[in-house]
């Protein structure tokens, strides 16, 4: 009776010790995984002309994206237009500010417009990159690259109706505030589509 429980004991133990290798084993293996999925990306992102921004906004997304070009430069089309959308909406709020003058309402009724233009070419982007393969893959990568430096464009020509000394200091401060992060999040999705494009040619 006795040997029957202390086998039974040692089974148990065994099953234990089993269950928590496997466990430690499974949870080294995630987290060298997202170790070499986050070099990856620092890397890729030492590539762009802002490369704090770019690993910090898609640093947190290093599991999904892991060590795949074409999932890092989705993944920062997806996050740069979401951005770009949300930044649309606070100027939208802040044209409608009681008491804001003419040429500041002006400025950011035409920036919403184009923000608005962005974000479509920024989401035509994201549909196409699910497209490229085969033979087809040069064609619709060009259309991607001149739709997101399309998008960039507006971005930079939004910046500028707010330059000169008549605009309000705490509003330009605001929107060109916001309008350089968008610009910046851009360059860097566009420099990651690029590099991606360069390892198909």
């Amino acid at each position: 009776m006795e040997s029957s429980s202390s086998k039974t004991f040692l089974v148990t133990v065994f099953i234990l010790l089993a269950f928590t290798f496997n466990t430690d084993s499974t949870s080294a293996a995630r987290a060298i995984t997202k170790n070499s999925s986050t070099e990856f990306i620092r890397k890729s992102c030492g590539e762009t002309t802002y490369p704090q921004l770019c690993f910090t906004s898609l640093s947190r997304h290093a599991r999904a994206i892991q060590t795949s070009p074409k999932l890092l430069a989705e993944t920062a089309l997806s996050l740069t237009a979401s951005t770009v959308q949300s930044t649309s909406t606070m100027m939208l709020k802040l044209s409608q500010t009681h008491g804001m003058k003419h040429r500041e309402a002006a400025a950011i009724s035409d920036c919403v417009e184009q923000m608005s233009d962005s974000v479509d070419e920024l989401r035509n982007s994201l549909s196409e990159m699910s497209q490229l393969s085969g033979y087809k893959f040069q064609l619709i990568m060009n259309d991607i690259q001149t739709w997101v430096s399309a998008a960039l464009t507006n971005e930079d020509t939004c910046m500028d109706g707010f330059d000169g000394k008549a605009m309000n200091g705490h509003t330009k401060n605001i929107v060109r505030g916001r309008i350089l992060n968008i610009v910046h999040m851009t360059s860097s999705a566009l420099a990651l589509i690029n590099k991606y494009a360069s390892n198909h040619v």
